[in-house]
């Protein structure tokens, strides 16, 4: 079994710089409630000598569902192994992470939502029980083998909270739901990525980069990393408000965080259809997008801003939308619909 194959599934990316990444619930910036409900839930295992209770962790890409993860391991003292959905395609695959875990060790498993049906159902003994039922052999020559496994902590992260199956979602004990950023909080965390990467930045520009960055760290972060290029090739290295406004303009994204992908799709529902509604799969296809592209990167921020809306016959264009984009608008036979 290639089980470096499994566990370096998830693979640190320059927009998960691991330097970036806080250490413990104090260093890590947002999520208020939900620092303060793993405070207790952490403590509470560690006084009782017990491994802490399956957690499931969900919302939109990069507000920090990976590094809640890791900060919990750094919490309870125990080493966290990372794996993703995709990459555990056999229950042997799922037997050989288990079998490599210590008593109390985390296990994360990014897009849990993506796991096989099967393989879901071999861990559903394995979060309850702490064992693996494992069938070997092949039809009449076929047996069972029962593996005990120590107490461990699953992690669950997942954009798709509605694609989980309900029986795997009843086994996690804490589930969690990540929101997007205030613009403070991304302050916060832009002031402390050019701490980390010894770069100067103005306070303007704190605040251009907090307002782009369409409430979400990894993106604060990423924005930062960019502009800071242009910093040290066409100023001194410090991080201005001119070179960050700038920068940002030509990297398409405007003072609301939106970029050229944004408004593809949004002057698609209007210029191609009218305003909507219309299905996803339409909208998609005019933009030569994925649709779970679409769903899980671009629509959860302009729902959140108030950019379209869901109605039951699809999507729509808002008054936002039209003053955004420039275009007269009129009020639709649709849009008093609910979303």
């Amino acid at each position: 079994m290639d089980i470096d194959r499994i566990m370096t599934a998830m693979s640190i990316k320059e927009d998960e710089d691991q330097t970036l990444r806080p250490q413990s619930l104090d260093q890590y910036v947002g999520q208020e409630d939900i620092k303060e409900m793993l405070d207790i839930y952490i403590k509470a295992a560690l006084k009782r000598k017990e491994a802490l209770d399956h957690i499931l962790l969900y919302g939109p890409p990069g507000l920090g569902k990976t590094t809640l993860a890791q900060i919990i391991a750094n919490e309870l003292g125990v080493q966290i192994k990372i794996t993703s959905g995709p990459a555990i395609e056999r229950s042997g695959d799922l037997a050989a992470v288990l079998s490599s875990l210590n008593p109390g060790d985390v296990l994360f498993i990014d897009e849990i939502h993506r796991l096989p049906r099967f393989v879901e159902e071999v861990l559903y003994a394995a979060m309850e029980d702490y064992v693996l039922d494992i069938v070997i052999g092949k039809e009449h020559e076929s047996r069972s083998i029962r593996i005990d496994l120590p107490p461990f902590t699953l992690i669950g992260a997942t954009t798709r909270f509605g694609d989980l199956s309900s029986p795997l979602r009843d086994r996690f004990g804490v589930v969690m739901r990540l929101s997007y950023y205030s613009v403070d909080d991304l302050k916060k965390i832009v002031t402390r990525t050019a701490k980390v990467y010894n770069n100067v930045i103005e306070n303007e520009a704190i605040d251009s980069l907090a307002k782009r960055s369409r409430g979400t760290p990894r993106i604060a972060n990423r924005l930062f990393r960019r502009v800071r290029d242009f910093a040290e090739i066409i100023g001194d290295g410090t991080v201005t408000e001119k070179i960050t406004n700038h920068a940002l303009t030509k990297l398409g994204i405007d003072h609301n965080g939106l970029d050229h992908t944004d408004y593809r799709y949004l002057r698609a529902i209007i210029e191609r259809f009218n305003g909507g509604p219309v299905g996803i799969e339409s909208i998609a296809a005019s933009i030569s997008e994925e649709i779970i592209t679409v769903e899980d990167v671009y629509e959860p921020y302009l729902l959140q801003e108030g950019y379209i809306k869901r109605t039951n016959r699809g999507r729509m264009a808002t008054e936002k939308t039209y003053s955004a984009l420039g275009i007269k608008y009129y009020k639709g036979l649709f849009e008093d619909e609910s979303k």
